[in-house]
């Protein structure tokens, strides 16, 4: 088996304390847990279900001393060895005898913990991104579909653009629509969408659903908007930031109608 690197996993520096490895597991398996990612399908449900198995055999190593210890000992030697060598060798815990069962991971935390990030990490992270843009594209395109009124188009930068459907006498009701996955919603990732959905929509109105991982602070979104918005005065153009673990978003009142109903739709999985 190969040896994984635990503390890259976990998001971790080797030098981490036991507190430091409890929080970042809780931030980590909340991430994957079924209701946060029920809404995505069943390729990556399964994902999820086997990054919190690892997760949770990273945790089981690394917050007992004599585990993590041996674990230690194999990395500093090149990891030529599995990682459940350090469990195998390692003096049983008080926990562990017959008829106690494991306990449950602790609970998701209010914040996760600012912790470096290598090579590893940032391979995973990418990996899984590129699942959940394929499961988030399938569930918006399959939502349109049914709402109707709109032909997907292609715009640059993007990874769904529709236009209303034309009319005999004219253009079809309502907003071009655009929608960006982000491995995180910021002020930088904002200000970007905005000006590239500009550039495609030209005069025409505009919305932008604007869908990460992970969220910027409510206060952060809602000062770059304004920003945009007084930059490009005058333009017809709504951007949209959407939590992508529970499509949750953050609706301005003049959301269009049609993104609305868009955004409900996927979240009740109707």
């Amino acid at each position: 088996m190969a040896f994984k690197n635990y503390y890259e996993l976990l998001e971790l520096p080797p030098t981490a304390t036991a507190d430091d490895i409890k929080r970042a597991f809780r931030a980590q398996i909340a991430r994957y847990h079924p209701d946060k990612v029920q809404h995505l399908g069943k390729e990556f449900q399964d994902m999820a279900a086997g990054r919190a198995a690892e997760l949770t055999e990273a945790y089981r190593i690394l917050s007992d001393e004599g585990r993590r210890a041996e674990y230690d000992r194999t990395s500093a030697a090149g990891g030529t060895a599995a990682a459940g060598s350090a469990a195998a060798s390692a003096p049983p815990r008080p926990d562990a005898g017959a008829g106690h069962a494991a306990p449950p991971p602790p609970p998701p935390p209010d914040a996760e913990p600012q912790v470096s990030r290598g090579p590893q990490f940032s391979q995973e992270r990418a990996t899984r991104d590129q699942f959940v843009r394929k499961a988030l594209v399938g569930r918006l395109r399959q939502a349109l579909g049914v709402i109707g009124g709109y032909d997907e188009a292609e715009a640059r930068s993007f990874d769904l653009a529709w236009t209303p459907k034309k009319k005999m006498f004219g253009s079809g009701k309502g907003p071009r629509l655009l929608a960006r996955f982000v491995a995180r919603v910021d002020g930088e990732a904002i200000a970007d969408a905005w000006t590239q959905a500009m550039k495609w929509a030209g005069s025409e109105e505009v919305c932008v659903l604007l869908i990460g991982s992970t969220m910027a602070p409510a206060g952060e979104l809602a000062k770059a908007i304004a920003e945009q918005r007084r930059k490009s005065r005058g333009a017809k153009a709504t951007l949209i930031p959407v939590d992508a673990n529970s499509w949750d978003a953050h609706l301005p009142t003049d959301a269009p109608p049609i993104a609305k109903t868009v955004l409900t739709r996927v979240k009740s999985g109707a």
